[in-house]
């Protein structure tokens, strides 16, 4: 059965994906709104499913599937990091992949204040470091390109 909090778990699920996920877009990654989307409605849905179907039961069942998420995502990440000639892409979109599904377990275990922190938090770090990124890039083009070799 659905309950009113499950509800509640997906829509804060899609806001707080969008939320990551509109920032994501608007830097031209590939992992952009959409994917951020679904990647934290599903482990809203997994984490969800795991509490309904570990009601009444003891030990860790209601872990396992906390697990497997963890291990899923990081799958998904792993097929977005891309090694080439100059260097390692798609480091961020990797961490940010892992990042949404955790806020998306976060919506679904129902501990939204949790979950709204941590997307305030991962846009703080994605917004506000994005100069000094940009700067460092900046510098070791220059010295690729100064090197002699």
């Amino acid at each position: 059965m659905i309950w009113p909090n499950d509800v509640l778990s997906i829509v804060m699920a899609i806001l707080l994906g969008a939320t990551i996920g509109l920032e994501r877009e608007l830097s031209g990654k590939a992992a952009g709104l959409r994917t951020n989307v679904l990647i934290c409605m599903g482990a809203t849905i997994f984490t969800i499913m795991s509490r309904h179907l570990a009601a009444g039961a003891e030990g860790e069942s209601i872990t396992r599937i906390a697990a497997q998420i963890v291990t899923g995502v990081g799958f998904l990440g792993a097929g977005a990091i891309i090694q080439d000639r100059g260097g390692v892409h798609g480091l961020t979109t990797a961490a940010t992949i892992w990042l949404v599904a955790s806020v998306g377990m976060a919506c679904g275990a129902e501990f939204y204040r949790f979950a709204f922190i941590c997307t305030i938090a991962a846009l703080a770090v994605l917004l506000g470091f994005m100069p000094l990124t940009k700067e460092s890039d900046r510098r070791l083009y220059n010295r690729r390109k100064d090197d002699p070799k």
